[in-house]
């Protein structure tokens, strides 16, 4: 979904949270950019028109860190 405004929320596994229903626009690709601390595990949760996209994102050295995978349902 290109150049869309979606509502963001992360918290790490600590309880810290980074967003909490911030509004957020998709590039022309689709595509939003975080940018959280590294060594960490997030709960992402992206919510358009009623409709949820949760997952989980870790941020150690060898973990991958783009996620194309979420969809809204």
């Amino acid at each position: 979904m290109s150049n869309k405004e979606f509502s963001v929320t992360i918290h790490d596994s600590q309880g810290n949270t980074f967003m909490k229903d911030e509004v957020m626009k998709s590039g022309a690709n689709g595509f939003m950019d975080f940018w959280v601390p590294r060594d960490r595990t997030y709960l992402i949760r992206i919510v358009r028109d009623g409709k949820v996209a949760e997952t989980q994102l870790s941020t150690y050295e060898n973990d991958n860190t783009c996620i194309t995978t979420m969809q809204l349902s």
